[in-house]
């Protein structure tokens, strides 16, 4: 226990923190919506694209964020007008794009500067990595993402059970989709560097789908996900480091542990 006290007299530790639970409230609010509508793996796409953009990013000398934001962001919008065509597939699309965008990234890092200890911080993620910028847009996208939450609730609970019922009543579900898309683009890219392209998704995911095994009213859902992801987040960090594993991997275990343990939970109830 000291020694866990003792973490806190370190700014990245705090800035870690600080960044991981805004970013994992952020994903578990998003990640709900997702879920629910059956897009749940666009985050593993929009993490692969990431990687992509950061390989363009080192292999030129340029600010990772100013290259992946657009280019993270700009595959969020294709990718959800695509899966929203009639007789397309979201999973196919999401699938084809992923895929040539880790290749394209694996290729343009193997030519250039090859697989060194930036790139691999990038897609296992380290809180090393962290920087006061990414403290800044996290608090902002995680207070952006609360307040529309407060705000369009209502809506933004039409739009994921009755896509149809809200478009006759006059929601604008294109513009509330494209939005959801550009938050999630955000997370993506700011995550990243804590969790790594490779299990940002991760935080999209898994407290939707634990939530989803607890409650199953949206309200129930939109709390338990934010608590779950939070409180996860928060036993990985520690756990990382009392164990002196990386960040990203210990989150997302702790994650899959507490499935398990709702999973099993749920039969045993069932069965009585």
């Amino acid at each position: 226990m000291q020694e866990l006290v003792e973490l806190f007299n370190y700014t990245f530790v705090i800035r870690a923190l600080i960044v991981g639970t805004a970013i994992s409230l952020s994903a578990a609010l998003i990640g709900i919506l997702l879920v629910l509508k059956k897009y749940s793996m666009i985050g593993h796409g929009l993490g692969e694209i990431g990687f992509a953009s950061l390989s363009l990013a080192l292999a030129f000398n340029l600010p990772p964020l100013y290259v992946s934001i657009p280019m993270v962001v700009l595959a969020s919008f294709l990718i959800m007008a695509f899966s929203q065509k009639k007789g397309a597939s979201g999973d196919v699309v999401i699938a084809i794009v992923s895929t040539g965008a880790l290749t394209f990234g694996v290729i343009i890092t193997a030519i250039t500067k090859g697989f060194n200890i930036d790139v691999y911080n990038y897609m296992f993620g380290s809180i090393l990595a962290i920087t006061n910028q990414d403290l800044i847009l996290s608090i902002i996208l995680c207070v952006i993402v609360v307040v529309a939450y407060i705000i369009y609730y209502n809506r933004l609970f039409l739009i994921t059970y009755d896509e149809e019922y809200a478009k006759t009543t006059g929601i604008n579900v294109t513009y509330y989709q494209l939005i959801i898309s550009l938050a999630t683009a955000l997370i993506i890219v700011i995550g990243m560097r804590l969790m790594g392209t490779l299990l940002i998704s991760s935080l999209i995911v898994f407290p939707a789908i634990i939530s989803k095994k607890i409650t199953t009213s949206f309200k129930g859902l939109v709390i338990v996900s934010g608590i779950v992801s939070v409180v996860c987040f928060v036993i990985g960090i520690f756990v990382s480091f009392y164990m002196n594993l990386p960040a990203g991997a210990s989150i997302v275990a702790v994650n899959i542990i507490l499935l398990i343990i709702t999973t099993v939970t749920n039969k045993i109830i069932k069965v009585n």
